[in-house]
């Protein structure tokens, strides 16, 4: 390789680095699977991260070996506003600002197809963390914010928010709040500046699914999507929270991005397009 074409790869890459530079963010269920991957992600776009996660060794070990330079951990039970209150300022106080907060952390419950052998502690469970957890860290996130007239928040949310038959009632209706709390603070928030989006993946396999693959691997084994050839994965999910958390998204704020490879888009059994056998 040339030294021109040397200079010009590292411009690239310094470049491509500038895209979340000096930015810092707060990433709830951090320690693992996508909030994981976002956070390695982010600071590879030079960000410094906050991993927000109940499993202290892990998202230690995950800072760590970021480095703790770039990643600082803290623990933080998103269903206790005490948490989230001290974890955004922890923020705070370490770094002056918060750029960018990631709603990731979620649970999923067990598979009853059937309403009636699904009890209320288990949806309640759910919705606590799914929505209460989100709202809380959207709350804080938003008073870290609002003084600086500037930010990006991202929802994880998922194609059950937008269509039924994917998942548990208690998950399904969890991601659908979710949707809806996207549009209200965005509607709200934008008088400062601050942008509100979700960002809802086809179903993905990550170590929250591992028993719905394992217990129901003729459901979710293989995904339809109506894109062939091509697998989701949480490096991709992460990708589009980057560009939704990058000022390449700066007019974009009330959305829901689903990457779901056109599956909500068209009824594979019916219409023009319509296939005898799903595509995987």
């Amino acid at each position: 390789m040339s030294r021109l074409s040397k200079l010009n790869l590292t411009n690239f890459n310094n470049v491509e680095a500038r895209r979340l530079a000096k930015k810092v963010v707060f990433i709830t269920g951090g320690a693992q699977g996508i909030g994981e991957k976002t956070a390695r992600l982010f600071v590879k776009h030079g960000a410094k991260v906050v991993i927000a996660d109940i499993q202290d060794n892990l998202g230690k070990s995950v800072c760590k070996d970021i480095g703790l330079d770039n990643a600082t951990f803290v623990h933080c039970d998103v269903t206790i506003e005490a948490d989230v209150e001290n974890a955004i300022n922890i923020t705070l106080a370490k770094y002056g600002k918060l750029d960018i907060m990631i709603n990731n952390a979620a649970i999923v419950d067990e598979l009853k197809p059937n309403i009636l052998d699904n009890d209320l502690p288990t949806f309640e469970r759910i919705m606590k963390v799914n929505v209460t957890g989100v709202f809380l860290g959207t709350k804080h996130a938003a008073r870290a914010m609002i003084p600086a007239r500037s930010g990006s928040i991202i929802m994880l949310g998922s194609v059950s928010g937008s269509i039924g038959g994917i998942i548990s009632h208690s998950y399904s209706s969890s991601k659908h709040a979710i949707v809806g709390l996207v549009k209200n603070t965005a509607a709200e928030l934008g008088q400062y500046g601050i942008r509100v989006n979700c960002l809802s993946p086809h179903f993905i396999s990550t170590p929250s699914t591992a028993n719905m693959i394992n217990d129901h691997p003729e459901k979710y084994t293989k995904v339809y999507s109506n894109l062939k050839g091509v697998a989701l994965s949480e490096d991709d999910v992460a990708e589009a929270a980057l560009f939704l958390a990058s000022d390449e998204a700066k007019y974009m704020s009330g959305h829901n991005m689903v990457l779901d490879g056109g599956f909500t888009v068209i009824n594979p059994a019916f219409g023009l397009f319509a296939r005898a056998t799903p595509v995987e």
